[in-house]
């Protein structure tokens, strides 16, 4: 199906809306067309006899004609352009919905800036298309049609002198429409760039300040934008010979008929009054043919930034985001298992064979090398990447069995590297508790107090309703990810996931966490992945990763005992803590 036949149940929607502004459409192209008949018959009449009366009733109904077009034009555009502003409102959220239910995968290769640009400057642009250019055109064709009729019953031959230059208007829009769309995508792409561009650089201001690279960076975005205005000047430069070509067409022909008109009005073949009239009709055909340029442009515009939305409306959700397995009869107390799990992410082998039980309420350890596969396995059970089949169960569910409101309702995780919303502290930690929660002032309180949070609340300056800024810009790296704790344990699940989630906390604000934490994970299955031997220490089974295979699992004592690679790591950190307390 192509893209643009994908829009049009969109469309369809709102048939009823664009119905009642075709017809108050119809009215007000009726109306302004009923001027120049008007004005036919008063030229000719008050050429013959003028009187106040007659003056008083072509002018009245000259004045009555303008203003109830007016009228009928109003509604007309408030319902035809209202319709496309809801078609906007819609395919907006259709847009978000869409991208909510992406595969993390997809926006790692896609860049944050270019999805921005399809959702606000290529929305726009199909809005244009589907509500101002449908106006446009069908008022230029009901104004063509009725006037050409209406000129062909007041003189054939002018009338056929007029249209003369109408093959070669259709030629100039059909060739300049092609290239319209071609310098339109160009545009549309570059101004993706332009927008990823911006993003990059003020998400990571504190990157590039740190580098000193403002200057490269504003050069690179001068760069940018200079190609953004090159493309732009290249689809005026079309337009400027465009439109004048058109005028200069229409404008030949308004000589024929001048030159001709005039004759046979001395010859006595047509009226003063209906070659006015006829004059006054071609008029009224310039805007339509200068208007079928003018649509073409809206419409290639459109049809270039649909196909652009399209080409993530057609993305295909994750098989794990549109799963609908059946609700389990009793709640998900936790249990387990990995099966055998071997994943490959782009081809490239990350976890091989892994085979493990956790009982609700155990604690299972991740340690190991980086790259080893950890924080994959981690993200391998709310599904964030799709696991195989068979390969991961809760509490005997195979994972891609279980609704997701269902499967993630049960799982919160920290990660390592957390995001915090632009708000303030308290509305962050909150985010983690489901829209029903009771007494969601008293959890968030508890999770803060648990991961030590709470004791940086009275520096500052508004305490937890003190805004964090983008990304929690505001705080440090440890107090980033104690909220970012905090809002896995308001979450309350049955399963607790922290992705090295201390890592960017001090030692001994880390041991008061771990303490407190004892009685958070109690009754609880928690998975831990940690570089820092004290923090898995106390796991009831621990699993040493590398190269994503297992190659030793136990308990901290036993794995001490074995003299291995958890042996080798727990060693090395004692002698960096040691050095540590010399220097």
């Amino acid at each position: 199906m192509s893209p643009l036949r994908k829009l049009l149940p969109r469309v369809l929607r709102y048939r009823r809306e664009f119905l009642w502004g075709l017809l108050y459409l119809t009215c007000a192209s009726g109306l302004a067309l009923a001027g120049p008949w008007v004005l036919r018959y008063a030229i000719d009449d008050l050429t013959a006899n003028v009187t106040r009366a007659k003056l008083g009733l072509y002018a009245g109904a000259l004045l009555g004609l303008a203003m109830l077009a007016g009228l009928f034009r109003f509604l007309m555009r408030r319902i035809i352009v209202g319709a496309s502003r809801a078609i906007e409102y819609d395919l907006r959220n259709l847009f978000y919905a869409r991208l909510q239910r992406l595969p993390l995968s997809y926006f790692q290769k896609q860049r944050t800036g270019d999805l921005m640009s399809r959702a606000t400057n290529d929305l726009n642009a199909v809005r244009m298309m589907v509500g101002p250019a449908i106006m446009y055109m069908a008022s230029t064709g009901i104004t063509f049609v009725v006037a050409v009729s209406l000129m062909v019953s007041i003189e054939p031959t002018l009338t056929l002198l007029a249209l003369l230059p109408l093959p070669l208007v259709t030629v100039v829009v059909k060739r300049a429409g092609a290239a319209i769309y071609r310098h339109t995508a160009r545009i549309q792409e570059q101004l993706s760039t332009l927008s990823a561009v911006v993003q990059e650089s003020l998400a990571g201001v504190r990157v590039v300040r740190a580098y000193g690279r403002e200057a490269i960076e504003t050069e690179r975005f001068r760069e940018e934008n200079a190609e953004y205005l090159r493309r732009n000047t290249s689809l005026i430069r079309l337009q400027a010979i465009f439109y004048p070509s058109m005028g200069f067409i229409l404008g030949l022909a308004g000589l024929l008929v001048l030159w001709v008109g005039a004759r046979h009005v001395i010859e006595g073949r047509i009226t003063v009054g209906q070659f006015v009239a006829f004059n006054a009709y071609l008029v009224m055909l310039t805007w339509p043919m200068i208007a079928f340029g003018f649509v073409t442009n809206l419409l290639q515009r459109g049809s270039a930034a649909w196909r652009r939305m399209d080409e993530v409306l057609s993305t295909e959700p994750a098989e794990t985001e549109s799963t609908r397995g059946e609700v389990p009869a009793r709640p998900l107390a936790g249990h387990l298992e990995l099966r055998d799990l071997t994943f490959a992410y782009n081809g490239q082998p990350v976890l091989d064979g892994v085979s493990v039980v956790v009982e609700p309420g155990q604690t299972l350890a991740l340690v190991g090398p980086t790259g080893s596969g950890k924080s994959t396995l981690l993200g391998l059970l709310p599904r964030l990447f799709d696991p195989p089949a068979g390969a991961v169960f809760i509490d005997g569910h195979d994972v891609r069995d279980l609704p997701l409101a269902t499967l993630r309702s049960t799982i919160a995780m920290a990660p390592q590297d957390p995001f915090l919303f632009s708000d303030t502290v308290v509305a962050n930690v909150r985010f983690g508790l489901g829209d029903g929660a009771t007494e969601p002032d008293a959890a968030a309180g508890e999770a803060m107090a648990t991961s030590r949070l709470d004791k940086d609340l009275e520096d500052l300056p508004d305490g937890d309703q003190t805004r964090v800024g983008e990304r929690g810009v505001t705080l440090s790296g440890g107090q980033k990810q104690r909220a970012s704790l905090a809002r896995a344990i308001a979450a309350d699940p049955r399963i607790l996931l922290l992705d090295d989630a201390l890592s960017a906390v001090d030692a001994y604000t880390e041991a008061e966490i771990l303490g407190r934490l004892g009685t958070v994970m109690h009754g609880r299955t928690t998975v831990i992945v940690s570089h820092r031997i004290s923090t898995v220490q106390r796991a009831d089974l621990i699993l040493v990763l590398d190269e994503g295979r297992v190659v030793e699992r136990g308990t901290h004592d036993e794995l001490l005992a074995r003299g291995g690679l958890y042996a080798g790591l727990y060693q090395k950190q004692l002698l960096e803590q040691a050095l540590e307390e010399v220097s």
